[in-house]
Parts: structure tokens; C-alpha cells; sequence
């Protein structure tokens, strides 16, 4: 029953901010740090998503194969190659790692 509570709670809380954003005046949002900030917010969520599942495992730091992943497609990104060549970059090395033991 505890997981139905969590799930009702998860709706209440998701419904609430989605409210709030609603009842946001629209003069606060012009503003420029707000649209700045609305703008950088993305991507220092991706990039802090992506150094948490890079980086760990549960609740321990790790340096595996999926760290040479994320080399291989930052050296690709600094080539400015296409974003498929970026992912198949990544998929490749972080699979040639774990093939080699890593």
C-alpha cells in the first residue's frame, strides 16, 4: 500500500508545480536573468545527469569503461563531429573497454 501513497503523492507534488509554473506572472518571465537562467538550466541538469550515471554505482565513485566513453565522445564533440558520430564514438570505445576487461 505504501507504493500506491507514494505514487498518489508524486501526482499531488507533479500537479502542484505544474500549477505554480501556471500562476507565474508573465512580466517575471521576460526578464533577462530569468531567461538566461531559463536557458543554462537544461544543460546543467544533462551535465550533472550525465556525470552521476557516468561516475556511480549505487553510492560508490566508479571509473569504468563508461569514463573512456565519455572521453571518446567529448574528443569527438571537440572535432565537432555529427552527434551520431559522437554516440557511435562513445558506444564503440565503452564497449572495446569492457571487451578488454575494463
Amino acid at each position: 500500500m505504501t507504493v500506491w501513497i507514494a505514487i498518489a503523492l508524486t501526482v499531488v507534488g507533479c500537479y502542484a508545480v505544474k500549477l505554480a509554473g501556471l500562476l507565474v506572472p508573465a512580466g517575471a518571465l521576460e526578464r533577462p536573468l530569468v531567461r538566461r537562467l531559463a536557458a543554462l538550466l537544461p544543460v546543467a541538469l544533462l551535465a550533472a545527469l550525465t556525470a552521476q550515471q557516468t561516475f556511480s554505482t549505487g553510492s560508490a565513485l566508479v571509473i569504468d569503461a563508461r569514463a573512456a566513453g565519455l572521453a571518446a565522445a567529448g574528443l569527438a564533440l571537440l572535432l565537432r563531429a555529427p552527434f551520431l558520430i559522437v554516440v557511435a564514438a562513445a558506444v564503440v570505445v565503452t564497449a572495446g573497454v569492457r571487451a578488454l576487461g575494463g
